[in-house]
């Protein structure tokens, strides 16, 4: 049970680390977002998918070593969580303060980086209105105006004057 416990803290570590260096990344594309660096956002988009998937390891592996807990203390697997390991510690002070200190730890970095994820979805969010916007006015100068002229049941024909780049007289 000792060795789980260590590989228990181990992976909580790795998981918190992880998720440090995502933040670091996340921060440094919030700056991409608001400089408009494409090529760098694509590169940065690449490297926290790497991340993710790193993640996601850590993850099955610390749900793995929950379920060997529940087995080696004779638990149900599904609903043994990191707060029910705390639980079980409550003899064990040293040991459950160790798990409580790691939990609220990985729980910060968790917390600021999802308000990290929420700036960067709301810049980019931002910025795709803008290009949307972009397109829109871009379209608008390019199409002709309408005409003002009716036919005869009074409704507009939407005939479009000409769209030459120059006007000639004669």
């Amino acid at each position: 049970m000792a060795s789980l416990m260590e590989d228990l803290a181990d992976v909580l570590l790795q998981e918190d680390k992880q998720y440090q260096e995502l933040i670091v990344l996340s921060k440094e594309k919030t700056d991409v977002l608001v400089a408009g660096n494409v090529k760098r956002l694509e590169e940065i988009t690449a490297m926290e998918q790497e991340m993710t998937d790193v993640l996601h390891g850590y993850e099955v592996r610390r749900r793995t070593i929950l379920q060997d807990m529940a087995d080696v203390l004779g638990k149900s697997k599904d609903d043994f969580t990191i707060e029910t390991m705390i639980q079980i510690l409550e003899s064990q002070p040293k040991e459950q303060s160790r798990l409580i200190s790691l939990r609220d730890k990985l729980h910060r970095t968790l917390k600021e980086m999802a308000q990290l994820n929420t700036q960067n979805q709301a810049l980019i969010k931002q910025s795709l209105e803008m290009v949307e916007f972009d397109l829109t006015l871009f379209k608008s100068l390019r199409q002709a105006p309408e005409t003002a002229n009716y036919n005869k049941s009074a409704y507009n024909t939407g005939d479009l004057l000409g769209s030459s780049a120059f006007d000639t007289k004669q």
